[in-house]
């Protein structure tokens, strides 16, 4: 079996795993079942091992992380995001309403790497550094981060407009709700900064300049400016639960237009190495 269709088998298998999960989690939370959202957990975390093995057969086959290709963007991001989901609900059980967001966007990045080009590409001599590693690491965490801030903020909404359901019970009053949401704001604001610090400092490496005004490096920072701006309304303005939902929705999407679809759409550097 050749590594590409066995990373390829292994990725199927952690998709329906996923899949599986995010169906014992509606259907717990439905029926007000506490101990299947513990086999949801469970059968997330399972779902986790092919996936790091995928990534990890990845690696070895083509002698880099897996940041070199959408294909690989996508799996590592989704990988990131839903180990950051775990942590969270394993000590968070009734907050496992996140997983109903958080988990079908992950199966989608997870699904759009399948169906992307899965070819091999090494790495070419300006990524070559211990600085690109840092600025991958971080911007992976920030996304995991963003995701779950988004993940909190619809619950929020959903409550805030109140919307009532058995897994909406479970969840905490709105402003528990908030007050996580702004905590991985914050956490995801401080690794979007690292990222940006990370690639300046590869790019300086590289090409002999901190910032070019790259389309991408532009776009991260319209996106960084955008939470932060977020978290300063919301310090100094005392920008309710409400109003702080919706700029979070509206970060995230911005976010994402950074990562996941802009570098695929404009020429640019960082375009280059996401076909």
């Amino acid at each position: 079996m050749s590594p590409f269709l066995l990373e390829t088998i292994l990725h199927w298998g952690a998709v329906g795993l996923y899949i599986l999960a995010t169906i014992l989690f509606a259907h717990a939370l439905l029926w007000n079942h506490a101990l299947r959202v513990r086999w949801a957990l469970w059968l997330t975390a399972l779902g986790l091992l092919p996936h790091s093995a995928a990534l990890i057969v990845r690696w070895v086959e083509v002698g880099h992380g897996p940041y070199m290709l959408k294909y690989e963007v996508l799996s590592s991001n989704a990988w990131i995001a839903i180990a950051m989901l775990l942590l969270v609900l394993w000590r968070r059980p009734a907050w496992a309403g996140l997983a109903l967001v958080a988990l079908p966007l992950s199966i989608l990045m997870v699904g759009l790497g399948l169906l992307s080009s899965p070819e091999a590409r090494s790495l070419p001599p300006t990524l070559r550094s211990v600085w690109l590693v840092f600025h991958v690491l971080f911007n992976k965490l920030a996304v995991g981060a963003f995701l779950l801030s988004f993940a909190s903020a619809v619950a929020t909404l959903r409550k805030q407009r109140g919307a009532s359901s058995r897994f909406l019970d479970r969840l905490p009053a709105v402003d528990v709700l908030d007050a996580y949401t702004l905590r991985y704001v914050g956490f995801g604001f401080v690794f979007w900064s690292t990222t940006i610090v990370m690639g300046a400092i590869w790019a300086n490496q590289s090409w002999g300049r901190y910032w070019g005004w790259d389309p991408i490096e532009t776009w991260s920072l319209v996106t960084w400016l955008a939470y932060g701006s977020l978290l300063h309304l919301r310090r100094f303005y005392r920008l309710g639960p409400k109003a702080t939902a919706w700029i979070t929705v509206a970060c995230f999407a911005l976010s994402v237009l950074t990562v996941f679809i802009l570098p695929f759409l404009i020429p640019s550097m960082h375009a280059a190495y996401f076909q």
